[in-house]
């Protein structure tokens, strides 16, 4: 019944080495415990909203709020997908994939979070094509964008190896100062000559209407 009514609980994309899956309430109630078991040095701070900077409790309590609340606020118009990174059935952190009027622009965002201890490995670089091989492949996007701190060496250097291009950059808010951040921009042209041929989507069909991309 559940997935009947809200289909993206059947969305998974698999690759050799991970998958992602949107995450259900037991899976959100794991992923909110593994962030708050550090996410990055509390010497710096790599997102634009500190959520890591609350205290424990209240962290986990917020992660929780925040990935049922892009479920409750979905519109095909306006979303948010999270989807929980998986390897070998432990969760390990979050890529996110998001989307403002994709009917029209066939735009969208990505985001992340890996638990600190897994970094290193190559899986920010895997879940990262596996998210834009669902943009572009499955939703069938015309661009993908992204953004880091000018000091954020792990995220831009996925970025860069993904083929992104600049995009310019802007003065942002980090932890109440101002500071860099970096922009990159990803078309569908330069997403096809990186495209991979071992990963696969499934339960894709009946969630495209909530992502307001074709079905046709």
């Amino acid at each position: 019944m559940r997935t009947s009514h809200w289909p993206l609980f059947d969305l998974t994309v698999h690759t050799p080495r991970l998958e992602l899956r949107y995450p259900d309430d037991d899976l959100v109630a794991a992923l909110a415990e593994l962030g708050g078991k550090g996410i990055h040095d509390p010497a710096t701070m790599p997102f634009s909203m500190p959520w890591t900077d609350l205290p424990p409790g209240e962290l986990e309590r917020g992660a929780l709020q925040f990935l049922w609340r892009t479920r409750a606020s979905w519109q095909p118009t306006e979303w948010s997908c999270p989807m929980a990174v998986v390897v070998d059935g432990e969760p390990l952190g979050v890529q996110d994939l998001t989307g403002s009027q994709f009917a029209v622009t066939k735009t969208v965002k990505t985001g992340s979070w890996l638990t600190r201890t897994r970094q290193g490995e190559g899986i920010g670089t895997e879940m990262r094509a596996a998210i834009l091989h669902l943009a572009f492949a499955g939703l069938g996007a015309d661009r993908a964008c992204t953004s880091a701190y000018h000091d954020n060496h792990p995220s831009l250097g996925v970025t860069r190896a993904m083929g992104y291009k600049p995009n310019g950059d802007s003065i942002e808010l980090r932890r109440d100062q101002a500071d860099r951040q970096l922009h990159f921009v990803l078309s569908r042209e330069r997403w096809q000559e990186r495209r991979r041929d071992d990963i696969e989507i499934e339960g894709l069909g009946p969630c495209l209407e909530l992502f307001g991309a074709a079905t046709s």
